[in-house]
């Protein structure tokens, strides 16, 4: 039987029977006992599972991370909550120079299996260092897989996967997304995907938009005003971010012969250029114009009363669609 839930409220179901499935599943983080976290994420897990097994910890994520890798070694299963995207930035040595790397230095003897959940992306009105878009420091980190997540369906199985795989994951939620509903069959088996199996979320005939996590909604939006407009835009939503589900991406743009990518974090060395380079090579003779992008800029992230003119919206992706279609 479906029920209507949140983003949000998927995690946490996720992370629920995940905690039932597993005694070794811990839920480790900043606030996130007690309090449930800062956007209500863990609410009610404390109380049910024990001070044990869901740890409230010092204000310390180079300290958390580290903890991690030790609770992993000896058997556990650690999921830790970073509390704002911005705020990952002291755990980055643990992460990449550790959780990253320890499988690979221990030719697979060792395995790390750690979730490191991440809130992150703009348009909440935050203050500073509250509005990351950091995914691509961890793309480019060999050795985790990089997912994300756009609604509750999702948030509640690929949480569940992610927990179980035996490789470290960095798992991005986009927070301005937390609220948004959806029906979800919390009984069902299975999950009907892979975590990292891209999504054909909408189809369309004229040019391929990819986008994913935050940037969903907006693209969705733009495929429904073109299409009022007599321009037929096929959206494919990006779950995994590494391994990339290229192939998906691909197929796609044989199709249409055009790409648009957009995404939150600057254009500069962001995902949509790693896309766009691999779709070149790939589909060289199909592309009837230059791959464009829509994304932030390049500068620090804005104050909350400028994010607005950062952030791509409906006209900015539009703008990028209208690029594509003059070749």
């Amino acid at each position: 039987m479906s029920t209507k839930i949140t983003l949000g409220k998927g995690i946490n179901a996720g992370l629920r029977r995940a905690m039932e499935k597993d005694p070794k599943v811990l839920v480790m983080g900043e606030d996130v006992g007690k309090l449930g976290g800062v956007f209500r994420i863990t609410e009610g897990l404390q109380k049910d599972f024990g001070e044990d097994r869901v740890i409230d910890t010092p204000l310390a994520e180079s300290g958390i991370a580290g903890t991690a890798v030790g609770l992993a070694l000896r058997g556990y299963r650690p999921v830790v909550e970073i509390q704002f995207d911005g705020f990952i930035y002291p755990a980055f040595d643990q992460i990449t120079s550790q959780i990253a790397k320890m499988p690979a230095r221990s030719h697979g003897s060792v395995r790390l299996p750690i979730v490191v959940r991440v809130p992150y992306g703009g348009g909440i009105g935050a203050v500073e260092h509250h509005s990351e878009s950091n995914e691509s420091y961890f793309l480019h980190s060999a050795g985790l897989r990089v997912v994300t997540c756009s609604n509750a369906e999702d948030a509640y199985w690929m949480i569940q996967e992610a927990v179980a795989s035996d490789d470290p994951v960095m798992f991005f939620e986009p927070k301005r997304r937390y609220h948004e509903k959806m029906e979800v069959d919390l009984d069902a088996p299975s999950s009907p995907r892979s975590m990292e199996e891209a999504v054909l979320a909408r189809p369309g005939t004229d040019v391929t938009l990819v986008a994913w996590g935050p940037m969903m909604k907006t693209a969705l939006q733009a495929a429904a005003a073109a299409e009022a407009e007599g321009t037929s835009i096929e959206v494919v939503e990006l779950r995994g971010l590494n391994p990339l589900d290229i192939g998906a991406i691909t197929t796609s743009v044989e199709k249409t012969g055009r790409l648009v990518v957009a995404h939150e974090a600057s254009r500069f060395l962001g995902l949509g250029a790693e896309i766009a380079a691999q779709v070149q090579q790939r589909c060289f003779y199909h592309l009837e114009a230059p791959v464009q992008r829509v994304t932030g800029y390049d500068i620090p992230y804005p104050p909350s009363k400028l994010e607005h003119l950062h952030l791509p919206d409906l006209d900015r992706v539009l703008d990028g669609v209208d690029r594509a279609l003059a070749y």
